[in-house]
């Protein structure tokens, strides 16, 4: 009737619209930096309003992650023929991951680091999932390439995700189509590298301590005894690595002061807080870095930029996989850590990422400076993933698999 305000139409998929803004939300500020009244608030809806299709933040998680997972699914399932899978079809899948990869970098942000936050449940079905489909990838890649080892062939295509992952670590663009067909050649790169020959095995035979004429060789004399770290450094140390196995949430000051043996409130005469302990640790990261790039460089005499790109890539992988400040600086929400603090620690990583990418652009001049640093970023991406993923972890020769990866991404081997 005239004069009667129209009721405003309901969106057909009011669900997955909520899902959408919590997902940018979560990725600007982590997840337990999203309260449900602030989705809400962003999707122009009441808390209640929401509760009718999520029962609670971790329902909304699971429901962006499983439903990015299906798009993964049925890209592979609708490139990928188990039968008659040859090149042309590998290449059409990545594609297909390319192009969703750049239309929804913030689900490609959320599976990488806030699957953690899941439910028990979702959490097993996405690993159950996630492991089904790298296993369909996994078995094309060895009709392909039938010398490499099913091991191996799982190695390659973890870093091959972390190629399209990697959009969400940066914000630099490039027209879709050209942004798309990039990641796909990095991601061939990846599937196409010869890894290295696994070390060889130390049978004991104590005969290396003499030369080929059959004296001994000299030892070097013991140096005097290191000194024993200070309370402060103690404290770093223990920190990091309960932040690594229990994530920062489920510890505590009074754990990290017993894991380091220092009592209560003496904790806090060094540190205000784990927010204070979780900035350091990253500062720390960020001069180990430092002082390895700076070495890689200097260490190339005269100036080669391509062999100060393969050595700054080892010094990467030598950080990374050493004591775990670096990886506890790039796991933890920087919700966490104080302003002034986060800002320092983002201007840091960005230092660093600028002299990968001055030096890739040296070695390829031709290139574009946006496609340069996609690059690199994809390049460190599969770097900081593959060191975080169960599966290929405790490789035996790892190290030197990653440097080998990030050489070929980076088009230096």
């Amino acid at each position: 009737m005239d004069g009667v305000p129209s009721r405003p139409k309901r969106p057909r998929d009011r669900r997955s619209q909520l899902a959408a803004v919590a997902s940018e939300l979560f990725r600007e500020r982590g997840y337990h930096g999203v309260s449900i009244n602030d989705i809400a608030a962003a999707a122009g809806v009441t808390g209640p309003a929401l509760y009718r299709h999520f029962p609670d933040k971790q329902a909304v998680l699971a429901h962006v992650l499983l439903t990015g997972l299906s798009d993964m699914e049925a890209a592979t399932e609708a490139a990928l023929d188990a039968e008659h899978a040859d090149t042309t079809r590998i290449r059409e899948l990545l594609e297909r991951l390319a192009a969703r990869a750049v239309e929804r970098r913030d689900v490609a942000a959320l599976w990488r680091w806030e699957g953690r936050h899941l439910d028990p449940e979702s959490r097993q079905e996405v690993r159950r999932r996630s492991a089904a489909m790298l296993s369909a990838w996994s078995k094309v890649l060895l009709r392909r390439r039938p010398e490499l080892s099913p091991e191996d062939a799982e190695l390659l295509c973890w870093a091959a995700l972390s190629v399209f992952g990697s959009v969400s670590v940066h914000r630099t663009r490039l027209p879709k189509r050209r942004f798309a067909q990039l990641l796909s050649t990095l991601a061939l790169r990846v599937l196409h590298t010869d890894l290295p020959a696994p070390p060889a095995v130390d049978n004991g035979d104590d005969t290396g301590d003499e030369d080929e004429g059959g004296s001994a060789s000299p030892r070097q004399a013991p140096g005097p005894p290191p000194l024993p770290p200070s309370r402060r450094e103690r404290l770093l140390t223990e920190a990091a690595e309960l932040f690594r196995r229990r994530g920062f949430t489920d510890v505590s000051m009074e754990d990290i002061g017993q894991a380091a043996g220092i009592a209560g409130p003496s904790v806090y005469r060094h540190f205000s807080g784990k927010a204070g302990l979780l900035a350091a640790i990253g500062r720390r990261a960020g001069d180990r870095l430092a002082r390895g790039a700076e070495q890689a460089v200097r260490s190339s005499a005269p100036p080669d930029e391509r062999e100060a790109l393969r050595r700054l890539v080892d010094s990467y992988v030598r950080t990374l996989t050493g004591p775990p400040e670096l990886l506890v600086a790039f796991s933890v929400d920087h919700v966490h850590i104080a302003e002034r603090d986060r800002a320092e620690l983002v201007r840091i990583q960005r230092d660093y990422v600028a002299q990968w990418v001055g030096l890739a652009q040296a070695v390829h001049p031709e290139s574009d400076t946006r496609e340069i640093k996609i690059v690199v970023h994809a390049a460190l991406t599969i770097a900081n993933d593959l060191t975080r993923t169960r599966r290929v972890a405790g490789r035996d020769n790892l190290a030197t698999e990653l440097a080998t990866l990030l050489r070929a991404v980076l088009d230096v081997r």
